[in-house]
């Protein structure tokens, strides 16, 4: 009797194994694949991408209105991706960021991605999806006017030079240098201290002295980066957190790595007047002889990485 039971409670859990492994092969069935990123760009023929419009030359007005710019140009290019990746025609919807909210947008699905002058840190990729590799750098330089005699670092010494109350780069690479540093409390003390001749040039990012000078020349006529750029941070561009491991980030990475190889991130740098980097001719050079910082991965010690 007992071991009648014991080939029942068998046959039981042997039937209820076969039942469920049939249930979920049914719901397999009929349940469609979830769809990613691609897919719903795909079904609304659109793609919505955050930009800049107030970092002259990457992102700007022009005089109708319209935002151009060196990114502007690449996200041209990526959307004809798109839509060779989608088999349809897929249009480019701009949605006009700031520092403070690109990061947001992409979390609260307003945006598919973003190209935006943000820097690669590592807080950062806990939020959003940063691609690898990156697509552009800045760094610390030195505005000066043409008559300092500033030229490179170590002519510094002995020179009056403004910077910003708090930097980190006025010590490092203003005071270590011999700079007389003169520090202001915020950017428009700076422009004016600069402009009226108290210091003969000012410490701070590269990438801000490049809208002034194209933005306002005849303004800044009389001044030009005048110091290699130093520590520099990456500019990467961004999905949501979910997808930068699935297609529509890979696409992504993908058309960073050939802008890198091809040079049309150098090209576009000239298009748009901004100085050359010497960060875009290193990465095309690693991009062409298939040096793994030019790769989708991120690997320890690369960029956004501590």
């Amino acid at each position: 009797m007992i071991k009648r039971r014991e080939v029942m409670k068998k046959q039981i859990k042997r039937l209820m194994t076969v039942t469920g492994l049939s249930l979920a092969l049914s719901f397999s069935m009929v349940l469609p694949a979830m769809a990613d990123a691609l897919d719903t760009i795909a079904d609304k023929g659109k793609i919505v991408v955050g930009v800049k419009a107030d970092y002259a030359p990457w992102g700007m007005r022009d005089a109708e209105g319209n935002v151009v710019g060196m990114e502007h140009d690449m996200l041209a290019e990526f959307v004809k991706r798109v839509s060779a990746a989608t088999g349809k025609t897929i249009e480019l919807e701009k949605v006009v960021v700031v520092a403070s909210n690109r990061m947001q947008f992409l979390e609260q699905g307003k945006i598919d991605m973003f190209i935006a002058t943000m820097s690669d840190k590592p807080g950062r990729r806990e939020v959003v999806g940063i691609v690898q590799p990156d697509y552009y750098s800045s760094g610390v330089s030195i505005l000066a006017h043409k008559d300092s005699g500033i030229d490179g670092w170590a002519s510094l010494e002995g020179k009056d030079v403004c910077g910003i109350q708090g930097a980190w780069y006025n010590k490092e690479h203003g005071l270590k240098n011999g700079a007389n540093v003169m520090a202001f409390k915020g950017v428009p003390e700076v422009e004016k201290a600069l402009l009226d001749g108290r210091c003969g040039g000012w410490i701070y990012d590269d990438s801000a002295f490049i809208p002034r000078k194209v933005n306002e020349p005849e303004k800044w006529a009389d001044f030009d980066l005048a110091a290699p750029t130093v520590d520099d941070v990456p500019w990467g561009a961004a999905v949501s957190l979910d997808e930068v491991d699935g297609r529509l980030g890979k696409l992504l990475s993908a058309a960073i790595i050939d802008w890198h190889t091809s040079g049309l991130l150098i090209e576009l740098e000239s298009k748009w007047g901004i100085p050359p980097t010497a960060w875009l001719v290193d990465m095309q050079m690693l991009c062409l002889t298939g040096d793994p910082v030019c790769n989708d991965i991120l690997e320890s010690g690369e960029a956004g990485e501590p």
